[in-house]
């Protein structure tokens, strides 16, 4: 039995992370600006979004799945925490309709659409005919597994359910309110669905073998249980995400806390016992153990949190600080109230373009130093830079066909399609950053090896590359044209050292002094480089367009 529950664990795990991360992906990939946009209209005001968060949780009958769509909207870049705190609220209302549902008819499975969610999705992502339907199989593919999942976890430990022990244990725990509260909190760990724990408590209720009092603190830790599916989905995200996780443990835990003292008194439990016409009794116990727990969520969300929205994300941003080294996705400087103030808008955006230059470049170096030192440990920092990096883009260029719906001067309007630019050939560095990243994992795969000579070549065009970095960098930052002359000098010299370097490793393969492969992937590396060139070459240029503007 022991082992059927750690295998049933492990699996349930490894697919709920699979079609977490299958989720996020099409998401991003298939989604773009279109959800973005509709998230962003239907979180725009925070009682929309927690109204949001509810009907979804209902039809979809989870508020641990529902509160893991949030999170992976916020790791996507699609949301920002300030959105997805209402969400996670509703997603605590919405999760209550469950336990109506038992109350007049039984236990609702989610499960029952995973496999069906599966087939669906496997056949739409293989014989879609165009990208988009194909991405949107993965997400319904992803959603499956996501659910199945969450199934085989609820399977693996479907024998506590009837287990003698387990209905002994809580009739003593539940005497004691925060023995109950502990006793909630486990079994939604191991349920893993808060559902699930109160539908066990309405049947043993309906059975006579529990009172509604003993129920209610159970009710309660059932609520800091089903916060740990959303943190254990934010393990190994980015920083927003973890927040978003962090801000549905801080709802229900301060909930929780601040119900103790009705709950001790009892004052909690004669309140739904006013509420609900007649004595308890086995006919109506389920519908009072509902009600306990719809008035706690209804309240802690609607009443308590919704108000505080500003103040729990400042206080989520305090306790979740960024990790060492982590990636930011979201720019900082673009203020929507300042699009009616064009010249500081403009400003705005391009401290988000600096922003994005620095993580570019960032992304860049341990691209390169991957490749030198054939260190694979830095290919998911990589990655993670790289995602950020387009999420700029998107905001960014967002945020700029805002600007230009405003009545602009000629010289501000000129400026937009020139920034533009600039942004989409920093976001192609990024892409070359990635395509330095495949080069790296070829040369580790295929064990080629370069010679000492080969290694002080790509080192001394690299400098060259990152050289022309900070004059793109000092000439936009600081409106430098000498800065900018010195780019473009650069980039001639780029172009020469390319030529130059090719021939010689060229000739050293010839000499047998190189293997062949190892002289395609130097090739293809110098390439890359003078690429990255050529875009920070048209970004320097739009600089001194800038500065024409700015005389």
């Amino acid at each position: 039995m022991a082992g059927e529950l750690l295998f049933g664990l492990i699996g349930g795990l490894g697919l709920f992370f699979l079609g977490m991360k299958t989720m996020t992906d099409s998401l991003k990939q298939v989604a773009g600006e279109r959800l973005k946009h509709i998230l962003e209209l239907l979180t725009k005001k925070p009682i929309v979004g927690l109204f949001v968060g509810t009907i979804i949780t209902m039809l979809v009958q989870s508020s641990s799945a529902s509160t893991v769509m949030t999170v992976g909207f916020v790791n996507a870049g699609l949301l920002t925490l300030k959105q997805a705190i209402p969400l996670i609220l509703g997603a605590n209302i919405g999760t209550t309709f469950t336990a109506w549902l038992v109350s007049f008819f039984a236990l609702f499975k989610v499960t029952s659409y995973a496999l069906p969610a599966i087939g669906i999705g496997f056949l739409v992502s293989q014989l879609g005919k165009t990208r988009t339907v194909k991405m949107w199989g993965r997400f319904i593919l992803g959603f499956g597994m996501l659910f199945s999942g969450l199934g085989f976890m609820k399977e693996a430990f479907s024998p506590l359910k009837e287990s003698e022990v387990l209905k002994n244990a809580l009739l003593a725990f539940g005497t004691y309110p925060i023995l109950g509260i502990l006793l909630g909190i486990g079994l939604t760990i191991i349920l893993q669905s808060s559902s699930a724990t109160i539908a066990l408590l309405q049947i043993m209720a309906l059975s006579g073998l529990i009172d509604f009092q003993t129920c209610i603190p159970i009710i309660l830790g059932d609520n800091i249980g089903t916060t740990i599916t959303a943190n254990i989905a934010a393990l190994g995200t980015n920083t927003a995400s973890r927040r978003a996780a962090r801000a549905h443990a801080i709802i229900n835990i301060v909930g929780v806390c601040y119900m103790l003292i009705p709950v001790y008194t009892g004052v909690y439990s004669r309140f739904i016992e006013w509420i609900v016409p007649g004595q308890v009794s086995p006919k109506n116990i389920m519908l009072h153990i509902a009600l306990a727990h719809s008035v706690f969520n209804v309240f802690n969300s609607f009443v308590v949190f919704l108000p505080l929205n500003n103040i729990l994300e400042k206080l989520t941003v305090r306790l979740t600080p960024p990790k060492p080294g982590a990636v930011d996705i979201q720019p900082e400087n673009l203020e929507k109230h300042l699009l009616e103030t064009p010249a500081l808008a403009l400003e705005q955006t391009i401290k988000e373009i600096l922003r994005m230059i620095h993580l570019t470049r960032d992304a860049l170096q341990n691209s390169v130093k991957s490749f030198l030192d054939n260190d694979a440990s830095l290919f998911k920092k990589v990655r993670d830079q790289e995602e950020a990096v387009n999420n700029f883009q998107r905001e960014i260029t967002q945020y700029l066909i805002y600007l230009s719906e405003r009545d602009l001067e000629p010289l501000e309007a000129g400026m937009i399609p020139v920034l533009l630019h600039s942004v989409n050939d920093v976001e192609r560095v990024g892409d070359h950053a990635i395509n330095i990243l495949e080069l790296t994992e070829r040369k580790i795969n295929q064990s080629c090896s370069f010679t000492p000579i080969a290694i002080e070549e790509l080192k001394q065009i690299s400098d060259v590359v990152f050289n022309m970095f900070e004059c793109t960098l000092i000439s936009l930052e600081k409106r430098d044209m000498s800065c900018g002359q010195d780019g473009l000098e650069r980039e001639e010299e780029l172009n020469k050292l390319q030529v130059e370097l090719k021939d010689k490793h060229m000739q050293r393969v010839k000499e047998g002094a190189c293997e062949l492969m190892s002289g395609i992937i130097y090739s293809d590396l110098v390439d890359n480089f003078e690429k990255i060139g050529d875009h920070l070459t048209n970004i320097v240029q739009s600089v001194l367009k800038h500065m024409r503007w700015e005389t």
